[in-house]
Parts: structure tokens; C-alpha cells; sequence
């Protein structure tokens, strides 16, 4: 029997896979943006990851899934999610958790708890969200202990060589995350962000500006990663966006 040019195989595998709704995407770099963020940490030689917003510990968890053996350091505030949290990291002596949510200033404050817990915000939620995703709508509120990234990175890093890389999932309140870094944003090397597309959250910082600001602080924007959509229009709501100091 006459084989298969491999592209021909894999159209068909494709076509097999997309009946159940899935797909089959090479893992590369230039296709999939899961191994492109793996291999710009490798490249830009992350070994500190800072998982700000980390609910049960997903993003971690899918870091070490695709090889990631550097050092991570958890922050989640809500109670129930950081004991899911805590367990997951338990086994993993290069991770670390923190029951806590970053912010501009250190202090108290009440959370807004999503019914699906991980559109928690410190910030009002818009109908736009509500309507697009009703699980996420707010059931109640929990009060919290807030610090500074500032802070965080004083706690967190010794050794002046160690590259820092800082994902911010955090449900609009990325910038203010960003205000309370101050001076020590210099050392951050590269930062996760999800960025929304249309307002999502009361007083959030769009992509669009997002990006500007931080050009001016030297990152440059170096990666997308698709997010959230409404499931009705089709429309993209949030991306993550990958972000490095081009001289580093």
C-alpha cells in the first residue's frame, strides 16, 4: 500500500479530531502559542515565576506540565481557592503560596466573589461580563489581605541574577498590580498580563493603552495568547499578553 505524504495524514487526523469539536495543532513556536510562551521564557531565561491571581494553581500546574522546573511563587487571596491551591503545591518544593492579593497599596479590602470563582475581582463587574458569562456574575464578597509586588519582590528574590517573569491574572486590576511594583519593576524581565478588549470591570486599563504604558517601561509586547470570548457573537473579550525587556 502506497503511503501517505505526513501532511496528507495529518489533514485527515484534522478532519477525524474537529467531528468531536477538538483539533490537532503542532506544537511549535511559530503555530501554538503555549509552546511559543515556553520557549520565550527558555530564551529570555526565566527561572522565578510569580503567579499573581492563581486561583487553585491552574497556571502553575500547566507550567510544570510543559517542562518548567524554575522556581514559582503563588498568590491567590480567596480562601477556598488558595486551600485547593495549597494542596496542589504541596508535593512541589520550588513552589511556593502566599494567601494574598496584590494591589497599589498594602492594606484590607472585600473581594468580589464570582459564582465561578475565578472572575473574582477587587473592581465592579460590567454587564458586558455578566451577561456574556452568567456564571461569573458576583454572589458575594470576603475580605482580604492586599500587598505591593513591591513588596512581594523584596520577600521573594536574593540573588540579583535571578530573572523574574510575572503573570498577572487578576480581573482588570492589572495596572494598579503594576503601580505597586514602583522601582522594583526594573526587576521583572518579563510579565503575563490578561488584557481586555472591551471594558469587562469598572476602571480596568485596556490593551490598547496597556501596551503603551508599558512600552514606556521598556517591555515589548511579544506574544498573544486568545482568552475569553462571548459564546452568543463570536466576539474575542480577553487576551494574555506576553511581554519582554527587549535588552534582556
Amino acid at each position: 500500500m502506497a503511503r501517505l505524504p505526513p501532511m496528507s495524514l495529518l489533514s485527515m487526523v484534522r478532519r477525524t479530531v474537529r467531528r468531536a469539536t477538538l483539533d490537532v495543532v503542532r506544537f511549535h513556536p511559530r503555530s501554538h502559542p503555549l509552546a511559543r510562551r515556553m520557549h520565550l521564557l527558555r530564551r529570555h531565561a526565566i527561572d522565578v515565576v510569580f503567579d499573581v491571581g492563581a486561583n487553585s494553581g491552574q497556571y502553575a500546574r500547566e507550567l510544570r506540565q510543559l517542562g518548567y522546573r524554575g522556581r514559582i511563587v503563588s498568590f491567590e487571596p480567596l480562601a477556598a481557592a488558595f486551600a485547593t491551591l495549597r494542596a496542589s503545591s504541596a508535593a512541589d518544593r520550588r513552589w511556593e503560596v502566599e494567601q494574598l492579593a496584590l494591589g497599589d497599596l498594602p492594606g484590607r479590602a472585600h473581594i468580589n466573589v464570582a459564582g465561578n470563582s475565578v472572575s473574582s475581582s477587587l473592581l465592579p463587574m460590567l454587564e458586558t461580563h455578566a451577561r456574556s458569562a452568567p456564571a461569573s456574575a458576583y454572589v458575594g464578597t470576603e475580605e482580604i489581605a492586599v500587598d505591593t509586588l513591591a513588596a512581594a519582590i523584596a520577600r521573594h528574590l536574593g540573588r540579583a541574577d535571578e530573572r523574574l517573569f510575572v503573570k498577572i491574572d487578576a480581573q482588570g486590576y492589572e495596572q494598579r498590580i503594576l503601580d505597586g511594583a514602583g522601582a522594583a519593576l526594573a526587576r521583572v524581565v518579563g510579565l503575563q498580563l490578561e488584557m481586555s478588549l472591551v471594558p469587562l470591570y469598572e476602571g480596568e486599563t485596556l490593551l490598547a493603552p496597556m501596551v503603551e504604558r508599558l512600552a514606556a517601561r521598556g517591555f515589548t509586547l511579544m506574544s498573544l495568547e486568545p482568552g475569553y470570548g462571548d459564546p452568543e457573537t463570536g466576539q474575542l473579550l480577553q487576551v494574555d499578553g506576553l511581554f519582554f525587556r527587549a535588552a534582556s
